[in-house]
């Protein structure tokens, strides 16, 4: 997901009060949701998570990854925006791998000094002091772990919830734990580089087929005309930095026996935020309500929303197709890291079937975004706990 940062930090927040009491009922554990969303967490990127919980998914946890920036200032993301809102007692996060299976900041400026430069170079944009001195998220540079802590809207976590990172396990070994634990059952979310699921895929043999569907936020195709008949954000918005920081780990994810893979991709640009949406969920303020109205802006699509939708409740799809996908990994090629689609009698061997969502509910998923915004479920609603 990429995100621009409009405005002054959020205040301290208050405590975040569900209106949204657990549900009374009990819930076996076959009927039981389970979810790990990886993720490129930023400040105001904390509305797929609340989405899952909205639609009862018991979170096991987020993991990030290095996309939009490098990855432990991610899973400090991670862990701001699920303390703001009581979350951090029962959903824990688990660090990624700080680099992509083969990419580098150099190999990616290489790769733009011949075949040009992106509109949103995520991680990989050149290292710019004055830029982090201002609060920006860190790029390049020659310490991947530095921290701005000038980027952190939300507030900064906690030291205690900081030294858990490093107790923790890696998010691979954490996702191939869940899917033995719960097999069938535990979703794959995937809003940012694909490097943690493919180390999944290839640590365990066994961890594709055993998790119950990856859905990607990313897999642009057909949109090399509208990256040059418009503004640089179009061509912005219609870039693939998801696969694009790490082309090798989503061929690896893309070919693997997933029982079902979603790709959330075009469709993704489908809902734009708007003023009007933000003073709507605003009308309900809680510290995620603040946080959405004062930084989330008004110049991108709701990218990983729309893929967390997708994933808990599939009845917003009003259009979608499958083919057999393919991810372009020849380095001097100009669709490096870019999708490429087949018709099953002319693919080459190696290929699986996804499902290609073209268009969904637009009203249905502004309202899941607003009720699980205004709503936020936390630990105590859940009577979760770690």
């Amino acid at each position: 997901m990429k995100f621009t940062q409009y405005a002054a930090p959020l205040l301290a927040a208050a405590s975040v009060v569900s209106a949204f009491p657990a549900a009374k009922r009990n819930v076996t554990a076959s009927e039981k949701k389970y979810i790990i969303l990886d993720n490129d967490w930023s400040s105001a990127g904390f509305i797929p998570f609340l989405i899952a919980l909205d639609a009862g998914y018991e979170v096991l946890g987020l993991a990030s990854d290095t996309a939009n920036t490098w990855q432990h200032q991610v899973a400090l993301h991670g862990l701001a925006t699920l303390e703001m809102g009581n979350l951090s007692s029962c959903i824990p996060v688990v660090p990624g791998s700080t680099y992509p299976l083969l990419n580098t900041p150099n190999k990616f400026q290489a790769w733009e000094a011949v075949h040009g430069d992106l509109a949103w170079q995520g991680a990989f944009a050149p290292y710019n002091a004055t830029a982090e001195a201002l609060g920006s998220d860190p790029t390049s540079g020659d310490d991947p772990n530095r921290v701005v802590k000038g980027a952190f809207l939300e507030g900064f976590p906690s030291e205690a919830l900081i030294q858990g990172l490093g107790d923790s396990q890696s998010a691979a070994a954490f996702m191939v734990e869940m899917v033995h634990r719960y097999p069938g059952q535990v979703s794959i979310y995937s809003g940012g580089a694909l490097t943690n699921v493919a180390l999944a895929v290839r640590m365990d043999e066994k961890f594709a087929s055993l998790a119950k569907n990856l859905v990607v936020m990313g897999g642009y195709i057909d949109v090399n005309l509208l990256q040059v008949t418009g503004s640089v954000n179009q061509n912005d918005i219609n870039s693939d930095i998801n696969l694009m920081i790490d082309p090798e780990a989503a061929k690896i994810a893309f070919t693997a026996d997933f029982p079902d893979i979603i790709f959330a991709g075009n469709v993704a640009n489908q809902v734009i935020s708007t003023q009007e949406f933000l003073d709507e969920v605003y009308e309900v303020k809680n510290p995620y309500s603040e946080l959405m109205y004062n930084d989330y802006g008004t110049i991108f699509p709701f990218w990983d929303e729309t893929a967390a939708a997708i994933l808990v409740d599939p009845t917003i799809i009003t259009n979608a197709t499958t083919f057999y996908v393919d991810v372009d990994i020849a380095y001097g090629s100009p669709s490096y890291g870019n999708i490429h689609a087949y018709q099953s009698a002319l693919m080459p061997p190696g290929l699986r079937n996804v499902t290609y969502v073209n268009s969904i509910d637009s009203a249905k998923l502004k309202t899941m975004i607003k009720r699980s915004v205004q709503y936020p479920r936390n630990c105590s609603t859940m009577g979760m706990t770690l």
